[in-house]
């Protein structure tokens, strides 16, 4: 995989991913920014986020399971000192439709300890918790 960056100006940034979609970086006004696009670290947690909902829905049609809706709540703390890493990341699945709540957990492990390539790529402590149909599921995976 490859891609560039090209600067906009000031603290901002926008490049053309693989897929040919562009991406647009800035960061806040008091660092320097015009605050015109996310900051880099904010696409990385949407992107953990991302990785791992894929990851679930495709699991879930495997199993022949029917989704109504999906969303994900997502915590990340980062390290007072730089590189202010991320050093744990808590995501929360809630999800909706004719699920089996053993199936959905499996599902997130798969994609937690398994195919999300996003969150292996972190070093960070990644946990997981859900909510199916309204219920909390009390385990944190």
């Amino acid at each position: 995989m490859k891609t560039s960056i090209k600067w906009d100006g000031k603290l901002a940034f926008s490049g053309i991913a693989p897929s040919g979609h562009e991406i647009k970086m800035d960061t806040a006004e008091s660092l320097g920014g015009e605050n015109s696009a996310p900051t880099p670290v904010e696409l990385l947690i949407n992107a953990v986020a991302g990785c791992t909902a894929i990851d679930v829905v495709l699991i879930l049609e495997k199993m022949r399971l029917k989704l109504t809706s999906f969303e994900i709540e997502v915590n990340g703390e980062r390290a007072e000192e730089h590189p202010k890493r991320f050093t744990d990341i808590h995501l929360h699945y809630i999800l909706g439709g004719e699920l089996d709540t053993e199936k959905v957990r499996k599902a997130i492990k798969l994609s937690k300890d398994k195919y999300c390539s996003v969150a292996h790529s972190l070093n960070a402590n990644i946990t997981a918790s859900f909510t199916l149909n309204g219920t909390k599921d009390d385990e944190v995976l």
